[in-house]
């Protein structure tokens, strides 16, 4: 029955019954004994799974002028259906009123190199170099936004646990759905993207993440939050969900910090906690005002560990209502579910924060750049 109840979810999407929290396997119970593991190039693959799923690699960088953008690739199936790939591009006002410059492209098709480590589609190609160290991402898939940008890591990349996943299912032994998170947490960045109007120099700092629902979106998680902060130094990276009540509003929450390309902490004994928050009059969503980021655990020599990251939001860079910006298959992966309604608020506050640590008996802290998104879906 539970299994009849779960496979008309993935197709019709309708609400799942309450399975209790043993019916995920956490991510957080692999870190226990393996808090986390540096990446190799075959984790870098595409799984281009033919069930519902939505799989992203998505680049984020801080431009050494103060610019902000993100570029990436979306693929989704819908029950094993219909496959669509879609291309998003979003260049950040983080000044004044100005209208963000903000792109989201249908791609045709698609196809991967015989690896699965790159990417190509019709005026679009990402591509891993042979080393497994670099990302190209080239688009002329949208006239107003030409994108030219190389991501490099400077430190390893790394997932949390053995293989970065959470799975989802009462049989732990035959799970229904999956979440994996895998990260470039401290990247170069050089390249450009050209609108119509200027061209854009983003040379400066990136992050890179490959993430993948291997289920519908709503019923893995109702709420995010994410942390991109950088600073000359460091650079922290947080990723936390909280899933519906299906799975025990459970929360997985990835983190680390990384010095000088070098993993200091990484693991999933992580917090994010909204300080302050304002009832969004045009949703009821609780937008967060101010919050506290913590980043605990042990470093690779046993030294224990603590990093905070607190402050305010300041005015958000945006409001994203999901439903009316995604395509159309998006739309069709979510459903019409009562009580899902995606909305992503984003930020960059102009007052800069300051990440201060303790790593055993030695304190530090230093100024930095955050962008912060708070999601909330169900």
């Amino acid at each position: 029955m539970n299994w009849l109840k779960q496979t008309l979810a993935n197709v019709a999407g309708t609400q799942e019954p309450i399975y209790g929290p043993d019916a995920i396997q956490s991510v957080a119970k692999q870190a226990q004994s393996v808090p986390y593991r540096e990446l190799k190039k075959d984790d870098l693959k595409w799984h281009a799974h033919q069930y519902t799923s939505v799989e992203t690699q998505t680049f984020y960088v801080m431009a050494d002028d103060g610019g902000l953008a993100m570029a990436q690739v979306i693929y989704s199936n819908v029950a094993g259906l219909h496959t669509t790939c879609q291309f998003n591009s979003k260049i950040f006002s983080t000044k004044g009123d100005a209208p963000h410059i903000w792109h989201s492209d249908t791609l045709y098709n698609h196809l991967f190199d015989e690896d699965m480590l790159s990417f190509g589609a019709d005026n679009l190609a990402l591509t891993l170099n042979e080393e497994g160290t670099a990302y190209t991402i080239k688009s002329a898939v949208n006239d107003n936004s030409l994108v030219n940008l190389t991501f490099t890591r400077v430190t390893p990349g790394f997932v949390v646990g053995n293989d970065g996943t959470s799975y989802f299912g009462t049989d732990p032994n035959d799970p229904w759905g999956s979440m994996r998170h895998a990260f470039w947490p401290r990247c170069s960045v050089e390249g450009t993207i050209t609108t119509k109007e200027q061209t854009y120099d983003f040379k400066g700092r990136g992050v890179f993440i490959h993430a993948l629902q291997g289920m519908k979106p709503h019923h893995a998680a109702a709420r995010w939050n994410f942390v991109n902060f950088q600073t000359p130094s460091y650079s922290a990276i947080m990723m936390e969900y909280t899933t519906p009540p299906s799975y025990g509003s459970t929360v997985v929450n990835v983190g680390a910090v990384i010095k000088d390309g070098e993993i200091i902490y990484a693991g999933a004994t992580n917090s994010a906690t909204h300080l302050d928050s304002l009832q969004d009059s045009e949703n009821d969503w609780p937008e967060p005002k101010s919050v506290r980021f913590i980043w605990d655990g042990k470093t690779k020599d046993d030294s224990s560990f603590h990093a905070e990251l607190e402050g305010s939001l300041g005015k958000r860079l945006d409001r994203i209502d999901v439903m009316a910006e995604v395509p159309g298959f998006v739309k069709a992966v979510v459903g019409s579910v009562a009580g899902t309604r995606p909305y992503i608020y984003q930020y960059c506050p102009q007052d800069r924060l300051t990440l201060k640590l303790t790593v055993g008996d030695t304190d530090a802290a230093e100024e930095g750049t955050l962008f912060s998104e708070a999601t909330f879906i169900s």
